[in-house]
């Protein structure tokens, strides 16, 4: 499946972007944003894109091509966004954007192991050089470990009977695969609750996720960093796919605004209209926050 970046027409009306700008797109994936954002600040623009996934960087290397003299693009995790700027010489910038999540291109590669609807690995490393996957989570943590990821990043109601029931499987043999757990999700599951609309699965994979990969804990180091590289009058865009994610920029921008760093531009979280929900099914979740600097 091709990525189709949410929100796009959004992000751009919002960020509001001009010609000669710098704009930083920490989650440059397959370069969807960064495109839509090069086409409003070209010709004597510039685009840095962050990525800590090395394959998807070599796929907006080859999207982006056309604006390949406009265009840094970066191998990193956007917590260190700070660093990575600096190692090519830029101090300030005019736009920064999250789209935050696992893009389509990572779920429907089996072998990166993010999604329990084909097997694959039990993986779920943004970056395959981490060396920490869900397998190691999966099978090396105590039950109460287990439990309290799955409680505090998937809001999973039976996360003491799927870490009960981890344990006592992984004593069998290792829980390898992707498949496995998550039928181990659904033996889980009361029986009636097994049918329901949303998958026994996915709270599981997506607090595993979150933690193998500590997004919460990067984002919050990353927007505090972010606020500060942006000029007077620059926005920060973020877009979250989950109550998680979109909780921290809520309430990192509401700080901002009291510290009178920021203004909040979208009072309200901005939200796909129902053709792109139509086209697009995976940007239903998906809510836009941006905030404008105010002061330097």
């Amino acid at each position: 499946m091709v990525h189709k970046p949410v929100l796009v027409e959004e992000v751009i009306d919002n960020l509001n972007l001009q010609s000669g700008d710098v704009v930083v797109d920490c989650t440059v994936g397959a370069g969807g944003h960064s495109l839509k954002m090069l086409q409003h600040i070209a010709p004597a623009g510039r685009l840095i894109g962050i990525d800590q996934d090395r394959d998807i960087l070599k796929i907006a290397s080859e999207n982006l091509k056309h604006y390949k003299d406009n265009i840094d693009l970066l191998y990193g995790n956007f917590k260190d966004i700070d660093s990575l700027l600096k190692s090519i010489g830029i101090k300030r910038v005019d736009a920064v954007l999250y789209d935050l999540g696992v893009s389509s291109l990572q779920l429907d590669t089996p072998e990166r192991g993010f999604s329990f609807k084909s097997d694959g690995p039990l993986d779920m490393r943004m970056d395959k050089a981490a060396a920490i996957s869900a397998f190691d989570l999966v099978n090396n943590l105590p039950r109460y470990e287990l439990r309290k990821i799955l409680s505090r990043y998937g809001q999973e109601r039976y996360a003491g009977k799927i870490a009960n029931l981890i344990v006592e499987k992984r004593k069998i043999a290792p829980i390898e695969s992707t498949a496995v757990l998550s039928h181990i999700a659904a033996e889980a599951y009361p029986y009636r609750a097994r049918f329901t609309r949303i998958h026994p699965a996915t709270r599981i994979f997506q607090a595993l996720r979150i933690a193998v990969n500590s997004e919460l804990d990067n984002l919050e180091t990353s927007l505090d960093k972010a606020v500060n590289i942006l000029n007077t009058q620059g926005r920060l865009g973020v877009i979250a796919f989950h109550s998680l994610e979109d909780r921290i920029i809520k309430n990192t921008f509401k700080r901002y605004a009291s510290e009178q760093l920021v203004k909040i531009i979208t009072k309200k979280p901005i939200r796909p209209e129902n053709k792109e929900i139509a086209d697009n099914p995976r940007a239903r979740s998906a809510r836009l926050r941006v905030a404008e600097k105010v002061k330097v």
